[in-house]
């Protein structure tokens, strides 16, 4: 038995579920797919999935087979299929009231933290082709949160505390960090505004480059060290299918510093793609929360 709602003015609010005929979320992700990028997809929608109960969330990837890997242009086009079936079953079954389904099939999210205009491209030419209605949203980042996962991140691979309450030092600490970004220069502009948070909470500098521009990186590590850094780490503002790795480690390598992992299915990716979807159907569910500054 449900259990009776509690009265009073702090009451806790009731959970939010998927509207009935929804459009489907879907997660168009870049790069080649490979069995650890879908891995990582299924986990970001997984997290989606249990904060939005009833929520239609599925993978397209932008360089699928339709087989294992499905195209974003089929995903969505299977998506269509299905909500004319639903409607043509329900008026075969005389069900009154029913009317023709309208509005867009499908949520499209980009897995992207920044903006990259040659990605954002292909994801919209996608779509087009599917010849489906489906309303595109904005990027990730920047948000808080994205801060949050990069500073995990580097916690993680021990090139910050976990904290800041923690008096005790770290000894393999970093005390400047390069912002790594790919999509030139609007990239670098908008990883700057997550890296003005990271850099609160770190109280270490950090400055934004472009992995996809030439010497961008070795340039902001000159910059670090010239202004007293000493000790710097790449921290990937990336989520992890929009990269090859090995482009990664070579510029860690020419910056000469340790690089933490790509931000991958940290929690709030998976929350931040769910707020991305609901935004775009006015739907006000609670806002995804991180952990605060300590």
């Amino acid at each position: 038995m449900p259990r009776p709602r509690q009265p009073g003015r702090h009451r806790r609010p009731e959970p939010l579920v998927a509207p009935e005929g929804a459009p489907a979320l879907a997660l168009a992700v870049p790069g080649a797919p490979s069995a650890a990028i879908r891995s990582l997809a299924e986990e970001v929608v997984s997290i989606a999935r249990s904060e939005l109960p009833g929520l239609d969330a599925r993978i397209g990837y932008l360089e699928g087979d339709d087989a294992e890997f499905p195209t974003l242009r089929s995903v969505l086009a299977r998506a269509a299929g299905e909500r004319t079936a639903r409607y043509e079953q329900a008026v075969a079954a005389g069900v009154e009231g029913i009317k023709e389904p309208d509005g867009p099939v499908a949520v499209v999210v980009p897995l992207l933290a920044g903006p990259d205009s040659a990605m954002l491209r292909q994801i919209r030419q996608c779509v087009m082709d599917s010849r489906v209605a489906a309303d595109l949203t904005d990027v990730l980042g920047p948000h808080p949160l994205l801060a949050e996962a990069l500073h995990v991140r580097l916690s993680e691979a021990g090139l910050a505390r976990a904290d800041r309450a923690r008096l005790f030092t770290v000894a393999t600490a970093a005390d400047g960090i390069i912002l790594a970004s790919v999509g030139g220069e609007e990239a670098v502009q908008a990883a700057g505004i997550t890296g003005m948070l990271l850099a609160a909470r770190l109280a270490v500098p950090v400055m934004a480059a472009a992995l996809d521009q030439e010497g961008s990186i070795s340039s902001v590590a000159e910059q670090l060290r010239s202004s007293g850094s000493q000790q710097l780490a790449l921290a990937p503002y990336l989520i992890g299918p929009e990269i090859d790795p090995a482009l990664l480690a070579a510029a860690a390598a020419e910056a000469g510093c340790a690089t933490a992992e790509a931000l991958g299915a940290y929690p709030t990716i998976g929350k931040l793609a769910l707020a991305k979807y609901t935004t775009a159907l006015g739907i006000a569910p609670q806002q995804p929360q991180g952990t605060p500054v300590r």
